[in-house]
């Protein structure tokens, strides 16, 4: 057995992550040798429908992961943190969709379009860290323009999705909107796992407070980008708000670089080389991809792209993507195809 073939577990099987990965790697026909869906107690023993098969879901407190190559890790912080250092020890190669090894030093933070080929080497902790879901779309538009210009600061703007929230989140979103619609207040509708009701409403705040004010979301951009870009000076100020909308994460993305821009044209054409990316630009044309129309895509939807009129050396752009897919699970599942064609280039 190996990574050109991998025996594969998918820990958080039963949660929108885990499910979005069991279709994506039908989708990409990704292969392996045999498949283990685990989750927590609470869901152990279900039986879930895959492939034509039927798997019944294990108890990730007892699980034994010396018979698997790959470990996909979706079930939140607190978790990765007990069970993937287990994972690990027991042999496996662990790609984490949370924030519990994200800046550690010897797990590598990778958006494979961006900074892949440092998965040629297995991580000395055994685990690859899965970039949150806003920091990936943004890495990958302003990896193109940092190749060109040099990036040296960036404002993001987030508003982002129920789906955010998981499953639970969107049920939120929906329990929300139907107090409102049957009640008429929506002061008193059901808030759930957000701070307020999120129907007909916007939460300017994801995640908990910080000290310097920011919430614990805005520094994961910070960080991430950073890390992912290697550029440790890159200046980054963020603020996430929650929307409500079903799924998919818009950010609004201001940039400065080190040379001057020509055109937002040449912006749009430099953007375009990104792989899995489309871009709505026409000249003086105002396009733009919404939540709506690109849930459910593998790409990176930018639009609304301009210079900026003050600064010679600064731009707009509007990017949207399916955090499910694009922020989390397809990341991960092209993580995984990253490392298995490596393996197989080595054999």
């Amino acid at each position: 057995m190996g990574l050109q073939k991998p025996r594969v577990a998918i820990v958080g099987a039963t949660g929108a992550v885990g499910n979005t990965l069991l279709d994506l790697m039908t989708e990409r026909g990704f292969e392996f040798e045999s498949l283990e869906l685990v989750a927590s107690a609470r869901s152990a023993g279900r039986k879930v429908a895959y492939s034509g098969e039927e798997y019944t879901v294990c108890n990730l407190e007892n699980f034994d992961f010396s018979n698997t190559d790959i470990a996909f890790f979706s079930c939140g912080t607190p978790v990765s943190k007990r069970y993937a250092p287990v994972a690990t020890s027991q042999g496996a190669l662990v790609i984490d969709n949370t924030n519990a090894f994200r800046m550690d030093k010897d797990s590598p933070l990778v958006v494979p379009q961006v900074n892949g080929k440092i998965l040629r080497k297995r991580p000395r902790s055994g685990v690859i860290a899965n970039p949150n879901c806003s920091t990936i779309p943004v890495a990958r538009v302003v990896h193109e323009l940092d190749k060109a210009y040099g990036l040296k600061k960036m404002i993001v703007s987030t508003y982002q999705a129920a789906s955010g929230g998981g499953l639970t989140g969107i049920e939120d979103l929906h329990k929300s909107v139907g107090d409102i619609l049957n009640e008429g207040k929506a002061e008193d509708a059901h808030a759930g796992r957000f701070p307020e009701p999120l129907g007909y409403n916007v939460i300017p705040a994801i995640d908990v407070g910080l000290e310097t004010g920011f919430t614990l979301e805005e520094q994961k951009i910070l960080q991430e980008s950073r890390k992912i870009l290697e550029l440790p000076e890159l200046k980054v100020s963020a603020h996430a708000v929650r929307v409500p909308v079903v799924n998919g994460h818009s950010e609004s993305v201001y940039f400065e670089t080190e040379k001057d821009i020509a055109s937002a044209d040449e912006i749009a054409d430099l953007i375009r080389n990104g792989e899995e990316v489309e871009v709505y630009h026409q000249g003086a044309e105002i396009r733009y991809p919404t939540p709506v129309k690109v849930s459910g895509s593998d790409f990176v939807h930018v639009g609304r792209i301009r210079k900026d009129r003050l600064e010679q050396n600064a731009g707009w752009f509007w990017v949207v993507s399916d955090n499910l897919k694009v922020g989390a699970a397809l990341n991960a599942v092209q993580i995984a195809e990253k490392v298995c064609a490596f393996a197989r280039e080595e054999v």
